[in-house]
């Protein structure tokens, strides 16, 4: 194939296309779409956490003018949603959107459907709900007890899974080790709290329903609405347009989100709806909730001998979409980048009568690592060690590349050392004050799994789901360029990175390609869509494929027409050029006009120029990186101010590095908010407490970044996840700070989020 002079877009800090509409009031939102005649609705929620909904009297909503209909548990009957992931042994494979148990305060119980949204909530207001309350259930350490209350009493207890994995002899190697450590960790569960809450606009006429709304996955949107509607595939349509954020909390269709299309089927018109501020909390899913007792085996030297975790995550209210997945990846990463001989894990998924939980970007990640990392420094301060010294001693080297881990995680490449390396002369620790305050700086390290794949692997771990991704790219009579992928765009910059691996595959200037995501209608199926840092690596590879056969194709044509060979010639400035000889030469726009009109084509070749390429990965890429916090913590009140903040990251070949140090400091930002504030807290009588605490500019401190590049050798154009990267290292960096500014304490630093309240506490016994 010809060789290219102008190969310059990957890499490059293109500013982000997205941008523009973004920032000018352009953005193509939920709230902003507008369909004549659109109707309303406002979802009812349960009060309670646990009971039966013995009434539900509607006789005062349909008093109210405006009001155009009511739907309770009677009118959705049938309705249910699936659970994609399943685990072993896990009995439900799917749930209802209405029915008269409730589990959890905010589980929907009937949505009331007006004229206008003032109406749509007054009327709401006058359900008339009667419960037969039962004993509510929170945590999962009181889940587990002998005598909790069952929210599903024919299962004989609260577990739905319960399996190991990894090495079943872990325990005769921690027994006969010469130092074990041992604790026991607690996550709180955390909100992804996107900026643009969860909505929806439900349309339906001549048998078709339409739905514009804020999700990370429209085709799995779409699948799984004409699946519970009972509609066939091709009488949905689910058109994306700039999702306000996603992280995870948009990954999947929600009961109430299928409320409303049902609303919009029986008015046989569109219906609109917004999640409310003060439901946010309680209906989008949460994440991270789980207890984690964890013990780290040395020998004598240091040398790390074995890792095992008896893992207890809280499912909430019933599986979701995602089920116990994001305890599994708890499980499979907790090794990291270090050496073990064993690693074991017991995992056991537990129901709850709180919100069900699901993804937050991440994905259990941060959890492995903050128990992985608080075990390795603990370990050093009883082996009198450097922790990064101790990490160093046991950290895989890049000869050892490609790795399996003792969890069947198959490492790609990196130089995880090297990471290491480079943020311990990175840091530099802030001016030392006399304020009374005690200070630390602690590291964490990890490897990220991304680009989710491939296909048969996800049904061999119980996913309903494929792993593959298709690109068509597609050159037009005048040599612009359109890129269609089924991935979405949620505030991510793909749309950016999509575009400059087009510009530099096929060889036109950037703004000659536009990118087409989000509608179902126009874009290629994509089974999962934008999760797990995958979109770039998984979508991006197919594009980077497509491109290659798309400039062949190009080339093909050009040697034809110049009756050269194809190795004779060069693709420079938007034109297919003879080498040495500048002026035999013929323009994109000639090559590309000729072919849709079927002129002077090789023989074999069809008229047209457009590529089809589905790829499927043949594994999941592997990032990693290296995170470092310096704290503040004044031990009269137990405030903790991060004062520094370092991280070093590779994540394969970097599209576009602009975008690649967004994703980090964003994640970073969310990462503290996880280790110091965030946490959605329940009273004992199953009630959220409404407070919630996301961190600010003043608690996130400038952040420096290092970028690597290891190019993957699985991922066509060496590409590997960057997405999630930002959020798995802090908490962990964070408490292992703490933990040095306070080592007197540090063995007590087993949870996140260490609020002031929380570290007093500790400090106080």
């Amino acid at each position: 194939m010809a060789n290219s002079q102008d190969r310059t877009q990957v890499g490059a800090r293109a500013p982000r296309r997205e941008d523009a509409r973004l920032l000018t009031g352009r953005g193509r939102y939920v709230g902003g779409v507008r369909r004549p005649g659109t109707a309303h609705a406002v979802v009812v929620r349960s009060p309670v956490a646990h009971g039966r909904l013995t009434g539900c009297d509607v006789k005062a909503v349909w008093a109210v003018e405006g009001v155009l209909d009511v739907i309770t548990v009677r009118e959705a009957d049938g309705v249910r949603l699936p659970c994609v992931t399943l685990s072993p042994g896990q009995r439900h494979s799917s749930y209802p959107v209405l029915e008269e148990t409730v589990r959890y305060v905010g589980q929907p119980v009937a949505v009331v459907v007006a004229r206008t949204p003032e109406i749509a909530r007054d009327a709401a207001e006058l359900i008339d709900l009667d419960f037969e309350q039962f004993p509510p259930v929170v945590g999962v350490e009181r889940a587990l007890a002998g005598d909790a209350p069952l929210l599903y009493p024919d299962w004989g207890g609260n577990v739905v899974t319960d399996f190991v994995l990894g090495d079943a002899d872990c325990e005769e190697v921690i027994g006969a080790a010469e130092h074990v450590v041992d604790l026991t960790f607690r996550f709180g569960r955390v909100s992804p709290y996107p900026m643009e809450p969860r909505g929806m606009v439900a349309s339906f006429g001549d048998g078709e329903l339409t739905l514009w709304t804020s999700t990370q996955a429209p085709h799995h949107v779409r699948e799984h609405a004409a699946d519970a509607l009972g509609l066939t595939h091709d009488r949905v349509r689910v058109i994306a347009g700039d999702a306000g954020g996603g992280f995870g909390g948009k990954e999947h269709l929600y009961p109430d989100e299928t409320l409303i299309c049902l609303a919009a089927m029986r008015l046989n018109g569109p219906v609109s709806w917004t999640e409310s501020p003060g439901d946010r909390l309680a209906a989008t899913l949460p994440a991270r909730a789980a207890v984690h007792r964890a013990r780290l085996a040395l020998d004598a030297d240091g040398r790390f001998l074995a890792l095992h975790a008896d893992v207890a995550g809280d499912l909430g209210a019933h599986p979701s979409n995602v089920g116990v997945s994001p305890f599994a990846v708890t499980a499979t990463m907790l090794p990291g980048p270090y050496r073990f001989e064993r690693v074991g894990v017991r995992l056991r998924g537990v129901v709850t009568t709180t919100t069900p939980t699901g993804s937050y970007r991440g994905f259990g990640q941060p959890e492995a690592t903050w128990t992985r990392e608080r075990l390795i420094d603990e370990a050093a301060r009883l082996l009198r060690l450097d922790p990064v010294e101790l990490r160093l001693r046991n950290m895989i080297g890049p000869g050892e590349m490609p790795y399996t881990s003792r969890t069947w995680q198959a490492y790609d490449s990196g130089d995880y050392p090297l990471a290491l390396r480079t943020l311990r002369d990175l840091v530099t620790p802030p001016p030392q004050r006399e304020d009374g305050r005690r200070r630390g700086i602690g590291y964490a390290c990890q490897v990220e799994n991304t680009g989710m794949g491939p296909s048969m692997e996800m049904k061999a771990m119980g996913m309903l789901a494929g792993g593959y991704e298709t690109a068509i790219l597609r050159m037009e009579p005048d040599a612009s360029v359109v890129v269609s992928s089924g991935v979405a765009g949620i505030g991510q910059g793909i749309e950016t990175a999509l575009a400059q691996i087009a510009a530099d595959r096929v060889g036109v200037p950037l703004d000659r390609v536009r990118v087409v995501l989000g509608d179902t209608a126009a874009t290629p199926y994509s089974s999962i869509g934008s999760i797990a840092s995958r979109s770039l690596v998984v979508g991006g590879g197919a594009l980077v494929r497509a491109g290659e056969r798309l400039r062949e194709r190009i080339v093909a044509i050009a040697a034809h027409r110049l009756e050269v060979a194809v190795a004779d010639l060069e693709v420079v400035d938007s034109a297919v050029r003879v080498k040495g000889d500048p002026g035999a030469s013929v323009t994109f726009r000639e090559i590309a006009t000729a072919a849709w009109r079927g002129w002077d084509l090789p023989e074999g070749l069809s008229p047209g120029l457009e590529e089809r390429v589905s790829y499927d990965p043949a594994g999941c890429a592997y990032s990693y990186g290296a995170h470092a916090a310096a704290v503040a913590v004044d031990p009269e009140t137990g405030a903790v101010e991060v004062e520094g903040y370092w991280a070093v990251n590779d994540s394969g070949v970097v599209v576009n590095p602009a975008i690649v140090e967004g994703q980090l400091r964003g994640g970073i930002a969310q990462g503290i908010g996880m280790a110091l504030t965030e946490e959605i807290v329940y009273t004992e009588d199953g009630q959220p407490i409404v407070d919630y605490l996301l961190p600010t500019f003043q608690e996130v401190p400038d952040i420096q970044l290092v970028l690597l590049e290891t190019p993957s050798p699985i991922t066509p154009g060496g590409m590997k996840g960057a997405g999630e990267a930002g959020t798995i290292g802090p908490p962990a960096a964070i408490g292992n700070a703490i933990a040095a500014a306070l080592p007197e304490i540090s063995g007590r630093v087993t949870g996140t989020p260490v609020t002031p309240a929380v570290l007093w506490g500790w400090l106080n016994g």
